[in-house]
């Protein structure tokens, strides 16, 4: 059995996430999060456009029509199952789509600073992204038919890029939520945000499920784990809005893009449904988000296949916190964790994805390849 791709059970802040996947080159891609700053001087909500060139003419010929019998009564196909219908999708997904402006206030009045988007979690409560609102001092919604509200922050939490507002404004409309954990890769994806800050209303792109379970470091400090990856297009100004699925119910929050030095590559992250809404349900009990702590440092370990090959087999514990939930289990060093609660574990990924949707003092059943299973009470980061 190899062991490689090192990693933790935690991330000390201030402390950047050791790479869990074998060591190889990288292509120097980076990850943009997409609040749209407004730059003063600059048309507020004026994105540059490029005109394309009429395309040329298409010529159609006619072709005489040959006497024939009159034609059997046409019978209209049946749509088939699960067709997507970005309209529909539209029609019930903008109303639960905000625009959040953050910028401070004097006399009275409102100065805009940034934009993000937002998505109704409630009759009272905006679910949006964290790096949209951190360090606001002021927060107002738009909602889709242009009625405007100031807003409070309830809570944000950095670590999965998360926050909840408060607005006290009539006939909110909440949106459906949907489920991340069945999504498979091709499935359709469509994003609904407020892009570059621009009025009129929220806006629809189409796309797909490109792949799950990325990996997406935003910044030195903040690794974010079981994202999303869509080629549905997100621009500046989306942070905050809403991924759905065919059906119109959320899947995710739409927080980052991809780019390198190219520019924007059209891919885009968003944050499991499942994580956003256990972080916003601990905002509102207790004002801020509950992180379980297992107390291992851990490594993704591969086994040996057929014809030289290697495939993930779980995660090898390194290390052991003294004093944290993995000794006071009897965790040791060397076992190699295999599923969590019943769910297979193959990466150090998929292992931190999972504790994302635990809060400190849960328990949980580890299983692993060589020993008894052991529950363990999960510690508070």
């Amino acid at each position: 059995m190899a062991t490689r791709s090192r990693g933790h059970g935690y991330i000390p802040p201030g402390t950047s996430m050791p790479s869990p996947r074998p060591p190889r080159k990288r292509g120097g891609g980076i990850v943009i999060l997409i609040a749209a700053a407004l730059f003063i001087g600059a048309i507020t909500g004026v994105a540059a456009t490029t005109l394309i060139d009429d395309p040329a003419p298409v010529v159609i010929t006619e072709q005489p029509i040959a006497e024939t019998a009159a034609p059997a009564e046409q019978v209209a196909p049946t749509p088939a199952p699960n067709t997507l219908d970005p309209a529909a999708v539209g029609a019930a997904v903008i109303p639960s789509v905000v625009a959040v402006e953050v910028g401070s206030t004097q006399d009275g009045d409102f100065f805009q600073t940034a934009s993000g988007s937002g998505v109704i979690f409630d009759s009272q409560h905006i679910l949006t992204n964290d790096h949209v609102v951190d360090g606001a001092t002021a927060v107002q919604v738009v909602l889709s038919d242009g009625r405007v509200y100031p807003a409070e922050v309830v809570g944000s939490d950095p670590i999965t890029d998360v926050a909840v507002l408060l607005v006290t404004a009539p006939d909110l409309v909440p949106i459906t939520f949907g489920s991340a954990d069945s999504l498979i890769v091709g499935v359709p994806a469509i994003a609904v945000g407020s892009p570059l800050g621009l009025d009129g209303g929220p806006s629809l792109s189409v796309g797909v499920v490109s792949a799950l379970g990325r990996e997406v470091q935003t910044n030195p400090e903040v690794v974010l784990y079981g994202m999303i990856q869509t080629d549905a297009p997100i621009t500046n100004g989306s942070s905050g809005g809403a991924l759905v699925d065919r059906n119109g119910a959320l899947i995710g929050i739409t927080t980052a893009v991809g780019a390198s030095d190219l520019g924007i590559e059209g891919v885009g992250f968003a944050t499991p449904i499942e994580i956003v809404e256990k972080i916003a349900n601990d905002i509102l009990a207790d004002g801020s988000a509950s992180h379980a702590l297992l107390g291992i440092v851990g490594s993704t370990a591969y086994e040996s296949i057929d014809n030289e090959g290697v495939a993930p087999l779980g995660v090898t514990v390194e290390e052991i916190t003294p004093g944290s939930a993995a000794e006071t289990a009897g965790i040791s060093q060397g076992q190699v964790i295999t599923a969590a609660d019943g769910v297979a574990v193959h990466t150090m990924d998929e292992l931190i994805t999972m504790l994302r949707l635990y809060g400190a003092g849960d328990t949980i059943t580890l299983d692993f390849a060589i020993a008894d299973s052991l529950i363990v009470q999960l510690g508070a980061r």
